[in-house]
């Protein structure tokens, strides 16, 4: 060992006893089943010597020092449906199994900004998540949870403000102060405009309420990650592993342009800067991409941005499996590709994850499925053995070669978004989109041409298929649903609601104005979703699309 690799990894141990203080390993004893002891770090010569080391800078190798030895990821279940009574039954359930935080999956009215009883929600109240049209129905989601314990991540964009507002107002009335409530919102509009369609608003305003909220929250709700820049729909549009981590990676550095612009210093809000990255079936592929995105935006953060917290540096994400990959056809074969998805997601050092269903290409998911799904995270973390050394594959010549290589091709993407003048350019004017679709058509192609092989879709057919048992909404809850929504609108205070839509009004038309605090009077007011996005239509128009 030369002299400089001494002295790096001596500073590497001194931080991990750092660590250790603050989260003890989770075991004294970690064996293979055969009792051979497994080191906290394989480190070989000289390959590794490029790396760093975990918890170091450019975090190559996991973003801390002793990673899932210490503490595992967070085990998330995307979960939502119907009503928010049922989504609260199906939460309490995943807690009871073991689930460690809370993923929300909203309905498509909800969404885009639409009230239950709007024309344009018909049919659509319930199907794909769960309804939320006022503080009440928050209330009810998250009744009997406690939020001083439970981490809750939101998947919602457009109306992100309005959803979080909610989310502190059901922790106000629990007696739990704003610093102490955790979780993430995906509050990432521009991916929402590449890859999946559910926006309101033009650019302009969009980000102005996603740089308000990275404000609020730096002063209010420090524990709170206030976006998760999402590669994982970009990836379920048809991109490929280098275009998922490169339009993430600049959309990132849109919104911290925004944030800089908006009279934010880049360490106030940088260190709650979180990532969403989709699992594929590429196994070794999308190790690489993990490892790959955390040195580049490292990378970035330090050279470009000059953030001087090493916060501010670290590329921290959630992993979903890949939705896309699912087949209707012979469901219990996803059942494996999800494994393969999660394991990769956990070699690649994921901070959580949420693991997919194996009827969800035919329905949302029933409670027998979710159950198999997250007990493969737990089997994954508990009796694999992966969890119980640091960066496992660290030195393999392959998965190097491909981090290296995936570096390189991402950074060339990120060298054109700038010449075209950055993310949201390159959003208006549909450069990104393009890329995607392209590859989406060569995909499709392949798997048609069977230069792809889909088992169970193109190849390994069945004859006949067995239809699972599936899951099925309830018709009726759009009905109770939208009668809910009537009451509370009658029983409200009908004066407190017209005032706090006209202070969010006139707020709105003041472009320096931190808009967060007149949500959350209106949120507070039991104004709906549809009655604030109304507001903000009327104020800043409706994205029409290139």
């Amino acid at each position: 060992m030369d002299e400089k690799h001494h002295a790096e990894k001596a500073n590497w141990e001194k931080l991990v006893d750092q660590t250790l203080k603050r989260f003890p390993e989770r075991s004294q004893n970690f064996t293979t089943s055969s009792s051979i002891k497994v080191k906290r770090l394989y480190d070989s010569e000289p390959e590794s010597n490029q790396l760093g080391y975990p918890g170091e800078y450019p975090y190559t190798r996991g973003i801390q020092s002793t990673m899932y030895r210490s503490r595992l990821w967070t085990m998330r279940q995307y979960a939502g449906f119907g009503s928010a009574k049922e989504t609260n039954k199906r939460f309490r359930y995943l807690l009871e199994q073991g689930q460690t935080g809370l993923s929300i999956a909203f309905d498509l009215p909800t969404q885009i900004g639409y009230d239950s009883d709007d024309a344009m929600s018909e049919g659509e109240v319930g199907k794909v998540g769960v309804a939320i049209d006022t503080l009440a129905d928050m209330e009810q989601l998250l009744d009997g949870i406690p939020l001083d314990k439970v981490s809750t991540s939101m998947t919602i964009n457009a109306p992100a403000s309005v959803l979080l507002c909610m989310y502190l107002a059901v922790g106000d009335k629990q007696g739990v102060s704003l610093s102490k409530l955790t979780g993430t919102i995906q509050n990432d509009i521009l991916k929402e405009y590449i890859a999946r369609g559910t926006y309101i608003f033009p650019p302009k305003p969009s980000m102005r309420l996603i740089t308000n909220i990275f404000e609020f929250c730096h002063d209010y709700v420090p524990k709170f990650n206030t976006i998760s820049i999402s590669g994982y729909h970009i990836r379920e549009a048809g991109s490929n592993a280098v275009q998922e981590v490169a339009f993430t990676i600049a959309n990132g550095m849109a919104y911290v342009d925004a944030a800089i612009e908006s009279g934010l210093e880049v360490d106030d809000f940088a260190p709650r800067l979180a990532f969403f990255f989709n699992a594929h079936n590429n196994f070794f592929e999308e190790i690489a991409k993990f490892r790959a995105a955390r040195r580049i935006w490292a990378k970035i953060m330090k050279e470009r941005y000059h953030a001087k917290s090493e916060k501010s540096w670290k590329l921290r994400f959630h992993t979903q499996t890949g939705g896309s990959t699912l087949t209707a056809q012979q469901p219990d074969n996803n059942i494996v590709r999800v494994t393969m998805q999660a394991l990769a997601a956990v070699l690649g050092g994921t901070q959580s994850l949420h693991t997919n269903s194996r009827d969800e290409a035919l329905s949302l998911p029933t409670e027998e499925s979710a159950r198999i799904a997250l007990r493969t995270q737990q089997i994954i973390a508990y009796e694999s053995g992966v969890a119980d050394t640091i960066d496992p594959l660290a030195g393999s010549y392959y998965v190097e070669s491909l981090t290296l290589e995936i570096e390189k091709e991402v950074q060339k993407y990120l060298e054109r978004i700038d010449d075209i003048g950055g993310a949201v350019k390159a959003v208006e004017e549909g450069y990104m989109q393009r890329e995607i679709h392209q590859n989406a058509y060569q995909i499709q192609k392949n798997i048609e041409n069977q230069e792809e092989i889909i088992v169970g879709l193109n190849k390994f057919q069945l004859e006949e298929e067995v239809e699972p048992d599936l899951l099925k909404v309830d018709e009726t809850l759009e009905k109770e649903q939208i009668a809910s929504l009537i009451k509370i609108k009658h029983e409200r205070d009908e004066n407190a609601v017209q005032k706090a839509l006209a202070t969010l009004r006139d707020d709105a038309c003041q472009p320096q104005v931190n808009l967060m605090p007149a949500i959350l009077e209106a949120v507070k007011a039991y104004c709906s979703v549809g009655e604030i996005c109304n507001v903000f239509r009327e104020e800043f128009g409706e994205y029409t699309g290139v």
